[in-house]
């Protein structure tokens, strides 16, 4: 199964690129916004791509979805978890950066998420049923280039940091006040997850304060 494609932009279209990797031309869909996220690349750049990989017995033929964050991936396989979202619905919908629609979800944001092309209201009432609680991690992304990887940790506040940094886009300094506090407002946390959404929470409140 291809999880990662690196290589060179053969074609462009209006929803897919090519690309040559290893002497292979690989057809690869992309959401809206990972499309106009690409718009300054031109045919011969090179590009990386997260790749969701979709083939199944009613369709055998391989299809590729491509992302350029690894967040985005993951944002895009609970999206598809919803009843009546399938992959290449998602794709169609995600018109709107993850963080919008994260947001749109934790805020039970009805209009906003049905104005999602292909997302209705009624749909759109399935996605906050399913995905509610769940999304403060994906509302927290920025629009920044990630920082620098570093080595995984074990600790929850360290994995958490290491996200918010790498794949989130938050400054260093932002993302170790933000996790501060959200452990000084509920200790007892222990799990990256509970650590998301307590952050997210707390920067809710105090949307103003973040310095971002």
């Amino acid at each position: 199964m291809i999880g990662y494609l690196s290589g060179q932009i053969l074609s462009r279209h209006e929803d897919r690129v090519l690309v040559r990797a290893g002497g292979v031309g690989y057809e690869v869909l992309l959401p809206a916004v990972v499309m106009a996220a690409l718009a300054a690349r031109n045919l011969g750049d090179e590009v990386s791509l997260y790749i969701y990989h979709q083939q199944t017995e009613r369709q055998p033929k391989p299809v590729l979805i491509g992302f350029i964050h690894e967040i985005d991936k993951e944002f895009f396989q609970h999206f598809i978890s919803v009843e009546d979202i399938g992959p290449m619905k998602a794709v169609k919908a995600m018109t709107a950066p993850v963080s919008d629609i994260a947001r749109a979800i934790e805020a039970r944001d009805i209009d906003a998420l049905a104005r999602l092309k292909g997302i209705g209201k009624r749909t759109a009432q399935k996605i906050v049923a399913t995905l509610e609680g769940r999304m403060g991690k994906f509302a927290l992304k920025r629009d920044e280039p990630p920082a620098a990887a570093k080595a995984p940790a074990e600790d929850p506040a360290e994995q958490v940091l290491d996200v918010m940094v790498r794949q989130l886009g938050h400054r260093m300094a932002d993302a170790k006040r933000l996790i501060s506090e959200a452990l000084k407002r509920n200790p007892a946390i222990a799990t990256p997850e509970a650590l998301f959404e307590e952050v997210y929470r707390g920067e809710q409140a105090a949307p103003d304060e973040s310095g971002v």
